[in-house]
């Protein structure tokens, strides 16, 4: 059964910087795709980055790209997601997901943690 475990959310004010983690339970080689969305009030839910596990390799959403970065640390089985120069319309609940290839579905999900960004 894999588990993921969001942490790291919290209140900050514009501008500021907050690293979210994702604490992997469980996984098998085929949970290869690690993700991360948001969801704002009154919103649908929006993809905003994933990783490999094997590479490392990611890609960030346009409307992020170049505040936040995503990145993993394998020996820990933990993916973080970096989050700079922070703005309101940042504030949502943040989820991270495991899935088996960037074409398909992700399949587990996490709880999420609550981010609010303060102007």
């Amino acid at each position: 059964q894999v588990q993921l475990v969001e942490s790291g959310g919290r209140l900050v004010q514009a501008g500021g910087s907050l690293r979210l983690s994702c604490v992997v339970t469980g996984r098998s080689f085929r949970e290869e795709i690690m993700g991360w969305f948001r969801q704002a009030p009154g919103q649908e839910r929006e993809f905003v980055a994933r990783i490999t596990w094997t590479g490392g390799f990611t890609y960030v959403e346009g409307s992020v790209k170049g505040r936040f970065t995503v990145s993993r640390d394998s020996s820990k089985n933990t993916v973080y997601l970096q989050m700079d120069n922070l703005k309101p319309e940042d504030t949502a609940i943040y989820t991270c997901a495991a899935g088996r290839a960037v074409n398909e579905g992700y399949i587990y999900w996490g709880q999420g943690t609550q981010v609010t960004v303060s102007s």
